[in-house]
């Protein structure tokens, strides 16, 4: 007859769930390991967290020269894209015709 299984301590539950937030399992050359998780900030990755809220003077302090290309690229691609949304010989109408309108 097997052995029945023992329930963990208190301390040990404890331990167990700060292993469980510290490290994950991966499989590597077929074998399952063990290895640190990520750093996270507020759940999303730290490069892609540095991507989303520095600013180009930050990334230049900190030689993250690639970032602020990629940054420059994005900002290119929405002027262009404002610019043929916008059509510059567009005239809103004015406060005073709609009132006329209304009348």
């Amino acid at each position: 007859m097997a052995k029945p299984k023992r329930k963990l301590t208190p301390k040990q539950k404890i331990e167990k769930e700060r292993r469980r937030q510290k490290y994950m399992y991966v499989f590597m050359n077929g074998r399952q390991v063990r290895v640190e998780r990520p750093p996270m900030i507020d759940g999303i990755p730290v490069d892609e967290f540095i991507k989303n809220n520095a600013d180009p003077i930050w990334l230049h302090q900190n030689e993250m020269w690639e970032l602020i290309e990629e940054l420059e690229s994005e900002q290119e691609e929405l002027s262009s894209q404002a610019d043929d949304i916008c059509d510059p010989n567009f005239r809103r109408p004015s406060i005073k015709s709609n009132e006329k309108n209304t009348k």
